[in-house]
């Protein structure tokens, strides 16, 4: 059974470990393969320390799934970002900025449980609408969301993807994905 709960401090290692994993699966084909070889958990999961993202204070939530004790997943949400800073936020909009599941557990509702404990907490927060970016070429998780009643609103961006060696980074397409909360 899936138990759903806010990310507590102790908790970096075992998100880093679904993030990059979830990563390596998800965007295989989809991001250069030297990229996702290179990602280090244990250096995601300091990243999350140093942000601090586990703190109640910060300015996005991230909860867990869990089944036995054991993270499966988690999503992460707040206000919108424009133009996906951290540091410009656009409070009239709530965004999911990430979900992401084991591997091993897709296809087993952990994805939909996390989505809809996330839009609870944006709607609770007083969000009537939220938004979030998919990669393009990701469309697992395009029709994921369309299932979940999300739809494209037009908007595009480039997530750059850093290569080694000084050169320049690949850039990805990404669409912004949109749905009210409140119908």
């Amino acid at each position: 059974m899936h138990i759903i709960r806010r990310e507590e401090p102790d908790d970096a290692e075992a998100i880093a470990r679904v993030h990059v994993h979830g990563w390596q699966a998800g965007y295989a084909g989809i991001m250069p393969d030297e990229v996702l070889r290179r990602l280090n958990p244990a250096a995601w999961a300091q990243r999350r320390r140093d942000l601090g993202t586990a703190d109640p204070a910060h300015p996005f939530a991230t909860l867990l799934a869990e089944v036995d004790g054991v993270v499966t997943g988690f999503a992460t949400f707040g206000p919108y970002r424009n133009n996906q800073d951290r540091g410009d936020l656009d409070r009239r909009y709530g965004e999911i900025l990430g979900i992401y599941v084991d591997p091993a557990r897709w296809g087993t509702g952990t994805g939909r449980k996390l989505l809809a404990a996330a839009r609870a907490g944006l709607a609770a927060q007083g969000w009537a609408e939220y938004r979030l970016w998919v990669l393009a070429d990701n469309v697992r998780a395009r029709r994921f969301y369309e299932r979940a009643g999300l739809s494209p609103d037009g908007e595009e961006s480039a997530y750059p993807v850093p290569l080694s060696g000084g050169r320049e980074p690949v850039r990805l397409r990404e669409l912004r994905y949109t749905a009210r909360l409140d119908g």
